[in-house]
């Protein structure tokens, strides 16, 4: 017996189809790392890394409009698990909060029965997770707590409200995108609903006012490339509503905020998307098509990089990244550098042929490393593109080029080592590095190359085509067959193909195209054959093309059944085929029925013309095949070769297992058997006649008279003793042959459609298909078993139904979908971590809370050994080795490539930590560790170069941390201030060439101020025109500017005007004055006071000294920790970016994250920023302690040891506990102790 497995029991699923029109924003990419899409009424989980459906979720009545991830910033521990949540809202207006694992509906929400407009969940403080806001139609914002169910505060707008987008810097900030314009909300928060109606703004374009249409003169000179740029987007935004020749642009498709930097937001248009700087109200960049373009559907905005993926309506995927504004391109070209954030076409993927049924529906982009694309079509395909990076210049024409794009010294957050493995494509930020920015230099290093970008296809998942379907299963599995078994399905399309799924995986097997017109019908001949019919459109004499076609799995040959036959004749209604695969009927409209022999493809008999007219056919399961067999056996033993006598009655054989064996088994013996097998069939009177047929020749047998009770018969099925009719009226008739009994049931049902028997010996189950459901009958005790009813249980009709095993349906329905479904045929979603897949799908969110987090932890730091392993079963783990098993499959489903990075000893504490929290998509972590692994870096080397100077070398230039290895500009106030600062002098810079208004250049002078440009701004001050109001107040400040001195008296008065205008509630005149006298530091304080915390951020960070600054952001980092706020995973970023570790250990330690403190602590003391004293000691062994203990929680005995062995005396009393009764502690984690930990010098 070869030891090969078959999956017998198959997983109840749902193989999909097409989408519907309205599940066309029903899409989204997770931090988990899969993609959820909204199937008609159901949720199909995607994985795409190995492009596979691992779950469909089926509870919507309606079709989903709207899906949802949770979000994944928060710390994860056993109380709060790495889980799958999903939010779904459907067109009834219902939304569902899944737990994706089980498949079961966690809570249900209702609010309206209109389509649920938009929805999402808010990630604003450290409290609570389970917040989310939900868009009602036409003009209601509502709260729900997406655990209960329960609504927190509703909320309804003037305008219909579109859809919605979060500030991804201040979560009190959103912006709902209305039929009128858009409208700004600056105090929203989960507590209760804004108090405001928003701030209206209206965004209205010149180009549709009469004056722009009119042809230009021809005297009249070309505008300049500056000129131009500017006319292109002078788009007013404005809070009166436009007048009617300035058209509102109301065909605005979407807006998002920027989340690469702050108070920027993108308006997309169909040929243009306008980057808007929300300080200002004003475009201060466009991305245009070209007039023989293609318009935009859809833009994603990336955080890492300032770039933008655009998805066209021919499919196609476009990435633009923000070109770098630095001063070599300046003298190139100067006016059109500077004058807007140009975004440069860096990369595109092929597109699809698009056709009134495909086109195109919405694009996601993976959030965590923003380098994958999945593209969802009409037609249920989803494209699984990924962004490639080549390194080498571009071979293009010199006029052209872009400037070139550069990878990042990096990896993981830390410079690279001489010779260590890296990951060029892991993420954005790992493939090109940042944008410059004026007056930054781009540090030419010898490990940086250019590089290219590239889309590549790695993945296509596609649907079913649209219905209708014919769908019929294999033969069953048998004990003869049971080594070779695949249970494949094959599903015959409008189209004239056929598709053989393998429903173990639920996986498409094989797809054939046979036949030229709709399949009407599939009938199995061997476990790997099967004969499909179909018929073309009647011509006016109502004949047709019949085509009967005979396919091989294994070779994929296909060839005409019946010849030559088929053209202009009645169609064919049905086939059947015997039950030992050796004779064909084939029964026709208006023509007697042909008998074929499947063996030799000969045609037996074509009946003759009185023959009746056939409603409904079966064969008989009963055969003469064992007798035959045992006299050819005896007659071999005998003589060579004799004909052996028919006298022999027919075996009654009732288990249709016994049959296919036998049928098998039958061609090794010999071909020239051939056993007498029986069908019975009705005519429209509804007599039943017996037909026998054996070899070539065919013998009527008895007639039965119809029923009185059954009107006209439409099918029959028999399996053993128990024959059962169907008609048309609905009645069920179900005869006893053994005991010569028959018994009528009316289902009141209407016309019984298909009647099937279950597979498996002494399974009397029967599948009855009706036009507006199904059945499933117990003929043993005549009852029914479970019913399925359009309207009452379901929302979809059924099309064609059989069994796949012998306790599970499959069903096809018109909305695309085919159901494998329990007897009981309540459609249910199943558990994922029972589904059998292909490929293995790397997602720690499928292994149960424990095993999830021993698996971060094996994976962060296993200090016990040298090397590094990716076995599990190498560590001392006691747990049940189900679950290790399940660990293990998780770490072989990782690519070699991440594996070998994980290996590598080259890869410091610090980048597996930002590697491991890429990998479980932990938002929280990854954020935390990035910005820890930047500072932690940066502060070291100051220390070594400030104890070098100290020692009298000569300081090396660049003392500060090289410019290009500032924090990404996305990480907003936790950047350096000098890099920030000249981030915000490029911003006015542009905010200056780009304002259109006295408005605008009054805000502009304001920022120039806080900024300490007071010349520009006084240039800015003076350009106020005469008859302008504010003229001489202007013109007073001017003065005022230019004269400062820093005299004694003048300074006080100055300091006693601006605290009397704060005081009467003029914040910002105060804090200007307060600025001018370089008293930045008390603006800073006032701001505070007024709880303006962010401003005072900001202000800080562009004008004090670093230990000034510090003393403001430490401040707001206390604020951010206080009970109202509870944002401590903000204030944490703060300190860190502070460089105050101790205290961030502490708070880290007092917020119960041991693994992230005992990690950090290491890591701290690796680098050489904190040291091992009397004063942290109790810290540092408190942190290493309670890590042990939760090690030794989760089962890694080794790695809890060799952390108790540095915590001291309670430590010990630890180690004592875990090698109880094992004769103490083992030597070989002192001792190895003493190389991985002892005496480290600083990296």
């Amino acid at each position: 017996m070869i030891p090969y497995t078959v999956n017998i029991k198959l997983a109840a699923r749902t193989l999909t189809g097409t989408l519907n029109l309205q599940n066309k924003t029903a899409v989204d990419w997770g931090w988990q790392g899969l993609i959820a899409q909204g199937c008609h009424s159901s949720i199909l989980i995607i994985d795409p890394n190995t492009a596979q459906t691992i779950q469909v979720l089926e509870k919507h009545k309606a079709n989903v409009v709207k899906v949802k991830w949770s979000k994944e910033n928060y710390y994860h521990n056993l109380s709060s698990p790495y889980c799958l949540r999903l939010a779904s809202g459907d067109a009834s207006g219902k939304i569902i909060v899944w737990d994706v694992v089980s498949g079961t509906a966690h809570c249900e929400i209702q609010e309206h029965s209109k389509p649920i407009q938009d929805i999402e969940w808010l990630w604003n403080q450290d409290v609570s997770r389970d917040l989310l806001l939900a868009v009602h139609p036409p003009n209601y914002i509502v709260l729900w707590n997406g655990d209960t169910g329960t609504k927190l505060w509703k909320k309804s707008y003037a305008e219909n409200i579109l859809s919605f987008s979060f500030d991804p810097f201040d979560p009190t900030n959103m912006a709902l995108l209305t039929s009128e314009g858009i409208v700004f909300i600056t105090d929203f928060t989960h507590s209760k609903p804004p108090s405001s109606a928003g701030k209206k703004v209206y965004i209205a374009s010149p180009h549709a006012s009469p004056a722009h249409t009119k042809p230009a003169p021809a005297a009249a000179p070309a505008p300049t490339g500056a000129k131009k740029a500017l006319n292109k987007v002078k788009v007013l935004i404005t809070n009166e509503k436009p007048t009617a020749e300035a058209v509102t642009l109301n065909d605005c498709l979407q807006l998002s905020y920027l989340p690469s930097k702050r108070n920027h937001m993108l308006l997309l248009y169909p040929r243009e998307i306008l980057i808007l700087d929300l300080e200002l109200s004003q475009t201060v960049g466009v991305v245009s098509i070209e007039r023989s373009g293609v318009p935009f559907i859809q833009v994603i905005p990336c955080a890492q990089r300032d770039a933008l993926y655009c998805l066209h309506e021919n499919g196609c995927i476009t990435l633009r990244v923000c070109r770098s504004t630095t001063a070599q391109e300046e003298a190139a070209d100067p006016e059109q550098s500077s004058h807007e954030l140009i975004y440069d076409l860096r990369s595109q993927c092929d597109a699809i042929r698009v056709t009134k049924t495909v086109r195109p529906y919405r694009m996601v982009i993976c959030p965590i490393n923003e380098n994958n694309a999945a593209l969802m079509v009409s037609d249920g395909r989803a494209m699984l593109w990924e962004l490639k990076a080549h390194t080498g210049r571009a071979t293009c024409n010199p006029r052209y080029s872009l400037s070139p794009l550069y990878t990042p010294v990096t990896f993981c957050g830390a410079t690279l080592g001489p010779n260590q493995k890296k990951i060029q494509d892991l993420s954005l930020n790992s493939m090109i590095g940042q944008t410059l920015i004026a007056g930054e230099a781009l540090p030419l290093s010898s490990n940086q190359q250019e590089v290219q970008l590239k889309f590549l296809l790695t993945g296509l998942l596609s649907g079913l085509p649209l219905p209708p379907f014919s769908i019929r299963m294999c033969p069953p599995l048998t004990t003869k067959n049971i080594n070779h078994y695949q249970p494949l399905l094959a599903v015959g399309t409008g189209n004239g193909s056929v598709l053989v799924y393998n429903l173990t995986s639920g996986l498409l097997h094989k797809e054939l195209s046979v036949h030229s017109c709709e399949v009407r019908g599939i009938e199995w001949v061997s476990l790997t054959s099967f004969l499909s019919f179909a018929t073309s459109a009647p011509n006016n004499m109502s004949l047709v093309r019949n085509e009967l076609q005979h396919i091989d799995l294994l070779t994929g040959r296909c060839f005409a059944f019946r010849g030559e036959r088929g053209n202009d004749e009645p169609p064919i209604e049905m086939i059947k085929v015997s039950h030992l695969k050796q004779y064909l009927v084939v029964v026709f409209r208006d023509k007697p029925l042909e008998l074929w022999d499947i063996r030799t493809g000969t045609l037996l008999r074509e009946m003759a013309k009185n023959f009746p007219t056939v409603t409904a056919l079966e064969w008989s399961p009963s055969h003469n095949l064992k007798s035959l067999k045992k006299k050819q056996i005896a007659a071999r033993e005998a003589m060579a070769r004799q004909t052996v006598s028919d006298s022999e009655q027919s075996v009654v054989e009732s288990s249709v297992i016994s049959l296919l064996q036998d049928a098998e088994s039958k061609s090794e013996t010999s071909q020239a058997i051939s056993a007498r097998e029986h069908f019975v069939f009705t005519d429209t009177d509804g007599q039943v006649y017996h037909i026998t047929v054996e070899g070539n020749t065919v013998k009527d047998g008895a007639r039965i008279p119809p029923d009185g009770s059954m009107g006209s018969i439409a099918c029959i099925a028999w399996k053993g003793d128990t024959l059962v009719l169907g008609d048309v009226d609905g009645n069920l008739n179900f005869w006893d042959l053994k005991a010569r009994l028959s018994r009528g049931i009316p289902t009141h049902r209407g016309w019984v459609k298909k009647i099937r028997f279950a597979p498996g010996k002494g399974n009397q189950k029967l599948l009855v298909m009706y036009t507006d459901g199904a059945e499933v009958w117990d003929t043993k005790e005549v009852q029914m078993v479970s019913s399925m009813r359009i309207g009452r249980n379901v929302n979809y009709r059924i099309l064609d139904i059989d069994w796949c095993t012998s306790d599970k349906v499959v069903l096809a329905s018109d909305d695309g979908c085919i159901r494998v479904l329990e007897m009981v045929m309540k459609s249910a979603s199943y558990r994922m971590d029972e589904q059998d897949l292909t490929d293995p799908v790397w997602c720690p969110y499928l292994l149960v809370p424990r095993a999830a987090l021993t698996l971060k932890a094996f994976l962060q730091l296993q200090p016990w050994s040298g090397t590094f392993t990716m076995d599990i079963t190498q560590v001392d783990y006691n747990e049940k080795d189900e679950i290790k098993g399940l660990i293990q499959e998780q770490l072989n489903s990782l690519s070699n490539d991440l594996k070998s990075v994980l290996q590598d000893p080259e890869l410091s504490l610090l980048q597996r930590c930002v590697l491991v929290s890429r990998l479980f998509g932990d938002e929280s972590d990854l954020h935390f560790w990035t910005v820890a692994s930047h500072y932690l870096q940066s502060f070291a080397q100051a220390r070594q170069l400030n104890a070098s100077t100290a020692e009298g070398r000569p300081r090396k230039e660049g003392a500060p941390p090289s410019a290009q290895n500032h924090l990404d500009i996305c990480h907003d106030v936790l950047c350096e201030s000098s890099y920030f600062q000249k981030f915000q002098l490029d911003r006015v810079h542009l905010q200056e060439v780009k304002r259109s208004s006295y408005e605008h250049t009054k805000k502009c002078a304001d920022q120039l101020l806080l900024l300490g440009q007071t010349d520009r701004a006084v240039q800015l001050l003076l350009e106020t025109s005469a008859d302008n109001p504010s003229y001489y107040c202007d013109s007073l400040k001017a003065c005022l500017v230019t004269t400062i001195t820093s005299s004694g008296p003048s300074q006080s008065t100055i300091k006693l005007v601006a605290t009397n205008m704060i005081a009467n509630g003029k914040l910002a005149e105060g804090v200007q004055l307060l600025c001018l006298i370089d008293k930045a530091a008390d603006a800073c304080r006032y701001l505070q006071t007024y709880g303006e915390w962010n401003r005072a951020a900001w202000l800080a960070k562009v004008r004090l000294s670093p230990a000034e600054s510090s003393d403001v952001l430490k401040r707001w980092a206390e604020h951010l920790c206080s009970a109202q706020v509870n944002h401590k995973s903000k204030a944490i970023l703060v300190l860190l970016s502070l460089g105050c570790f101790y205290k961030v250990g502490e708070m880290l330690h007092s917020m119960r994250q041991f693994d992230r403190t005992a990690l950090f602590i290491e890591a701290c003391l690796k680098c050489g920023v904190m040291e091992a004293n009397d004063s942290s000691n109790k810290l540092i062994e408190a942190a290493f302690l309670d890590y042990a203990r939760l090690l030794r929680s989760l089962g890694l005995r080794e790695g809890a040891a060799l952390w108790a062995s540095r915590a001291g005396s309670a430590g010990e009393q630890l180690m004592e506990e875990l090698f109880q009764g094992e004769g103490g502690v083992p030597e070989a984690v002192l001792g190895k102790e003493e190389v991985e930990l002892g005496h480290q010098t600083p990296e």
